[in-house]
């Protein structure tokens, strides 16, 4: 049995060392959803996302592209501060940790987007634009941040770093205005194949390891109408300045999925023995969005309704071998946001938003995952300027700042554990709470 136990450990740091380049601080969450992918977003907290016409629409609402027939180049900086705690506590002598801040490392986003008039390359009598947005964690330097593990001390569930961001969609008006617009959300699915013959002092021979990633792709839709252009023939109309926009964005995730195998001569002889793990992370539910948007020469104000269909994530973690036995429950939330545009200077913006955001993480309890999650309020402000004719370019240049504030209120989480040392189940009662504070400038070239 002893040798058994360390044949296992030796396959166990066979596992890990497959997974390497995979390891980071990740989460059940994504960029876009939970801060906002340019400064207008996070500043309005994405009540007003659905009328952006800048590159974050292709994630948003792809038919808005076509809102602007001019093209952009767009390069922004986002920076996540988070200080997430959980009240430390004992219980029966069993430690739960040093200190209460769970998560204070930042996510820090590298973004580049790209949007473009493709009329000239068709015989399309209406205009067609095409735009892409990608994003990278780490200023640049870490494409896909990635971590799925149990946790004693209990562990958040959207936030963390960010895996690779990237949208790619198009857009067109096929009639005064409508707007229709779609675009693919993609994400990596990877594997990796360890196949090794070992001694019990973890020395290996005959190795061989694969590793591959290949792209996952969900639909993103979108809508846009003015309702003036639509249904009135003459200047004074009710419906002046009212736009109505809907999209969907299907789930997505991040997947990995690890195969070790290994033969110790005198030990375990062939086929050997089979270590097999398949996880998730980043994960984003189907998305429905309903807003509306009322739009004078110098302001605007917008609402949106969200539905975000969480409850399918329960299915999808039955077949994670890391989380499966946590039994988790989630629920369908509706998230109201509102914001507000105000032009109080040609060319100079101030954006403000508001959301609240009920946590959809039903379970108390989740044993050895210990995940926690709270109802948040989330407050946006930021500012715009935007220069007709700068001193050395050509074209119109936009200059963006947003600045994003989110209270996780107080709950109560239990925490749970299969470990034989732990005296009783559960072993503690924790209290979730925090903040986060969110900062993303841009810099957008018009042309």
């Amino acid at each position: 049995m002893k040798t058994l136990s360390r044949a296992s450990r030796v396959v166990g740091l066979m596992v890990s060392l497959a997974c390497l380049p995979l390891a980071a601080h990740g989460a059940m969450g994504n960029l876009a959803t939970t801060y906002g992918v340019l400064p207008s977003d996070v500043a309005s907290a994405q009540a007003l996302s659905l009328f952006n016409g800048q590159v974050s629409a292709t994630y948003y609402n792809p038919a808005y592209l076509a809102s602007d027939d001019r093209g952009e180049l767009t390069g922004a900086l986002l920076h996540g501060d988070h200080d997430l705690r959980a009240a430390a506590g004992t219980s029966n002598g069993f430690q739960v940790r040093q200190g209460e801040t769970l998560l204070d490392e930042p996510t820090q986003h590298t973004i580049i987007g790209m949007k473009t008039n493709l009329t000239s390359l068709t015989k399309f009598e209406r205009p067609l634009y095409l735009g892409f947005v990608a994003g990278v964690e780490k200023y640049g330097s870490e494409m896909l941040a990635f971590e799925s593990r149990t946790s004693l001390e209990g562990q958040y569930l959207t936030y963390g770093r960010e895996p690779l961001f990237l949208n790619l969609g198009g857009a067109l008006s096929p009639i005064d205005g409508l707007m229709l617009g779609g675009s693919a959300r993609i994400t990596l699915h990877s594997e990796a194949e360890l196949v090794a013959q070992t001694d019990l002092a973890g020395n290996t021979q005959y190795e061989s390891l694969n590793v591959s990633a290949k792209p996952s792709i969900r639909p993103v839709l979108g809508a846009a109408a003015d309702l003036a252009t639509l249904f009135c023939d003459s200047e004074d109309c009710l419906l002046d300045g009212v736009e109505l926009a809907f999209s969907f964005r299907g789930y997505s995730n991040t997947k990995t999925t690890v195969s070790a195998n290994t033969v110790i001569p005198g030990t375990i002889p062939s086929p050997g023995l089979t270590i097999a793990l398949t996880t998730l992370d980043s994960y984003q539910p189907d998305i429905f969005t309903f807003g509306a948007q009322y739009k004078r020469d110098r302001w605007r104000v917008g609402v949106a309704l969200e539905k975000q269909n969480w409850s399918d994530l329960e299915d999808e973690l039955t077949r994670d071998t890391i989380k499966d036995q946590a039994n988790l429950r989630f629920d369908d939330i509706i998230i109201p946001r509102i914001g507000a545009e105000w032009e109080f200077h040609e060319g100079m913006f101030l954006t403000g938003g508001v959301a609240l955001q009920k946590s959809p993480l039903d379970s108390i309890q989740s044993l050895d995952v210990n995940y926690l999650d709270t109802d948040k309020t989330i407050i946006g402000l930021g500012a715009a300027l935007e220069l007709q004719d700068p001193y050395i370019l050509a074209y119109p240049v936009r200059l963006e700042f947003g600045y994003q504030y989110q209270q996780l209120d107080e709950r109560d989480f239990q925490l749970t554990t299969t470990d034989t040392s732990n005296p009783s189940n559960p072993y503690a009662t924790v209290s979730a709470e925090g903040e986060v504070h969110v900062f993303s400038g841009s810099l957008t070239l018009k042309f």
